[in-house]
């Protein structure tokens, strides 16, 4: 079993120390991936629901936020083995050509540890902040993954045109450590999302959804995966829950968006055997400092290896 752990990174865990110090102890506990989200502001009047719980963000994410890859960057110089993933990364934030360049500084940074978690985002608002139309997203995801492909394939001269960016015919020379590309998930839900998944990724970034829903989605990714002749069993399910921990039991239909460590483990230990999930533990809405942080983190590795 691959567990995973999110790294300190929102509100009151937005401290560069913090995060190289939880890589470090992460890694020893045995955690196998060390993972980040990406968040950009909290707009004062939405214009969209957040997506979990009652639409509105959970405190300890409004405070502040530390970018994603310099973050991973942090835990690559902390950690010898764990592999570091982006649960999401908002992909259309960023010039598809830069940001293949900043992946794959960050694959050679990490001797080959990274995966790329991808996934349109959530919010109009960061759209608006940086410019970008939030109409069309999954198209522009195709091309932008069109372009990233074209940058890492092992060709000596590179070329992309699409309707949105153009590459000329150029040389890069620098590319991944892992070939032909670091591993590539996608996160979303709708069924253009899941049958991207299936086409074109390598594992799909859920999240903490009752079971026989995510098994449904599952069976149309990997059908998905079979209708384009690719093998289904090769892909991943990297399934993320953000939990509020409670002292007390939490009523089922609440888990795992709040419960104690053993009913998030249990979620958790469900998943794995009717899915083959790989769990990602989030602890920035269940800790209330660093020493909880890694308590946690600890409790729940061992309950999860335990069963």
């Amino acid at each position: 079993m691959r567990i995973g752990l999110s790294l300190p990174q929102y509100g009151r865990f937005a401290d560069p120390a913090l995060s190289a110090r939880v890589a470090t102890a992460a890694e020893e506990i045995g955690y196998a991936g060390l993972w980040v989200g990406d968040r950009l502001l909290v707009a004062t009047a939405p214009q969209s629901r957040y997506p979990g719980g009652d639409g509105t963000v959970p405190p300890p994410e409004c405070e502040a936020f530390l970018d994603p890859l310099i973050v991973l960057t942090v835990a690559a110089g902390a950690t010898r083995r764990a592999r570091l993933g982006t649960s999401t990364l908002n992909a259309l934030w960023y010039p598809p050509v830069l940001l293949a360049r900043t992946l794959t500084s960050l694959d050679l940074v990490s001797a080959g540890r990274l995966d790329v978690g991808l996934g349109p985002g959530w919010s109009k608002d960061e759209y608006q902040a940086v410019g970008v139309a939030w109409q069309g997203l999954g198209d522009r995801l195709e091309e932008s993954l069109d372009v990233l492909e074209r940058v890492w394939a092992a060709d000596d001269v590179i070329r992309h045109t699409g309707a949105r960016w153009t590459v000329p015919p150029a040389v890069i020379r620098s590319r991944p450590v892992q070939r032909p590309r670091p591993p590539l998930l996608l996160g979303g839900f709708d069924q253009a999302t899941l049958a991207r998944v299936g086409r074109r990724a390598d594992g799909w970034l859920a999240v903490g959804l009752p079971v026989p829903a995510l098994a449904q989605m599952w069976r149309a990714v990997r059908q998905h995966a079979t209708d384009a002749g690719r093998d289904p069993d090769a892909l991943r399910l990297v399934l993320r829950v953000n939990p509020a921990i409670t002292a007390e039991p939490a009523p089922e239909d609440l888990v795992p968006r709040r419960g104690t460590v053993h009913q998030i483990a249990d979620y958790l230990a469900t998943a794995v055997d009717a899915l083959g999930a790989e769990p990602l533990i989030d602890l920035h809405v269940a800790a209330r400092d660093a020493d909880e942080y890694l308590a946690l983190a600890g409790a729940l590795h061992d309950l999860l290896r335990e069963r």
